[in-house]
């Protein structure tokens, strides 16, 4: 079948512990990878990448962030759209303090801002954890939210107290504004999720992710065996909110175009939270699979009626968009709790030993 790993032999510890330790696994991702930079962009609709493909990829590192930090390092955290926003208002003042500053340095800049708040709320996680710690993170999100309302110098004094992206250019191609292309847009977005995704792998896969799986089992045996604890978490805080700071920036700069500061408020940190539970928490890929559930999925399905010209109205689109969500949800996690990453592992597991499925 499609997954026969007969003949693919390890003969050494490194290959065994490869990326791709099943040779099917790479030729999915190139498969993917042709469709996300070839075939989308030759098909796609500028309707396609403004409602679909671009809000689906910064969803995933938004919840790729929060997944390093609750799903690999077991700190659980309710200020995301907070330190989404703080990414993106540390690139918004950038652009505009330097004019000339190139748009992804200022986007890779902005999640150290970012990282530097998320560390700052991350101490209370050296004395509590749990629903205590989601208190404190809580307790963040009101508490930046409010200072984005009201520290009138991050949106440059505007009355209307709203940031608003300009035409920001790159190598003479407009990157972002009002004038930039929907496709341009998608692939400078396309083109940091896969660097930071390719980032994300290999640092949950090495000494520091190991580190972080330790001290989310179980924090007191982490520590006996020599875990220092408080390099362990506030490293996990800084590496989640630098991810999530970047996907602050592209959520403002290369899609929404302007924001204000109830855009960050607690319903967005609950919306990308849904993500990384439905897609599963501890693993990379159930990031994009949870983003296409919840991001995608809605935007097809109120669409669908008028595509096939069936007479419903657009008030009861909405409500059938709502239970169908929901009922997809709840019927995922009860067949998988552990979230559609797991249930693609349990579906690669039979096809791996077909004609043999357990």
């Amino acid at each position: 079948m499609l997954y026969r790993t007969a003949g693919q032999f390890k003969t050494s510890y490194v290959a065994d512990h490869a990326l791709f330790p099943v040779r099917q696994d790479a030729w999915l991702l190139a498969f993917i990878l042709l469709l996300a930079f070839v075939v989308f962009p030759m098909t796609a609709s500028e309707f396609a990448f403004r409602a679909l493909l671009i809000p689906v990829l910064i969803y995933a590192l938004a919840a790729l962030g929060l997944n390093i930090l609750t799903g690999y390092a077991g700190q659980l955290s309710l200020g995301t759209a907070a330190f989404m926003g703080v990414g993106a208002y540390a690139c918004y003042k950038m652009t505009t303090v330097f004019p000339g500053m190139n748009l992804l340095l200022a986007i890779g800049l902005s999640g150290f801002f970012s990282a530097a708040v998320g560390v700052a709320f991350g101490l209370p996680s050296l004395r509590i954890k749990g629903f205590y710690l989601a208190i404190a993170t809580l307790a963040a999100q009101f508490f930046l939210v409010w200072l984005f309302e009201k520290w009138a110098w991050l949106y440059n004094y505007n009355a209307s107290g709203a940031i608003q992206v300009t035409n920001i250019q790159m190598f003479g191609i407009t990157v972002a504004g009002p004038q930039a292309n929907a496709i341009v847009q998608y692939y400078f977005v396309l083109g940091v999720v896969c660097l930071v995704t390719f980032f994300a792998i290999n640092i949950t896969r090495g000494r520091i992710g190991r580190m972080w799986k330790a001290v989310r089992d179980m924090d007191i045996a982490a520590e006996l065996v020599g875990i220092n604890l408080m390099k362990a978490k506030l490293s996990a805080f800084a590496v989640s909110s630098y991810i999530v700071g970047i996907a602050g920036a592209l959520f403002v700069f290369l899609w929404r175009g302007a924001a204000e500061p109830v855009l960050f408020d607690i319903p967005l940190s609950f919306r990308v939270l849904f993500i990384a539970i439905i897609g599963g928490l501890g693993s990379i890929l159930g990031n994009y699979l949870g983003a296409i559930l919840i991001v995608a999925l809605p935007v097809i399905i109120s669409t669908l009626p008028a595509a096939l010209g069936l007479p419903i109205p657009s008030a009861m689109v909405e409500h059938l968009n709502t239970m169908i969500i929901g009922a997809l949800i709840i019927a995922f996690l009860i067949i998988e709790p552990h979230g559609l990453a797991r249930f693609w592992a349990i579906i690669r597991e039979k096809l791996i030993m077909w004609p043999f499925p357990h």
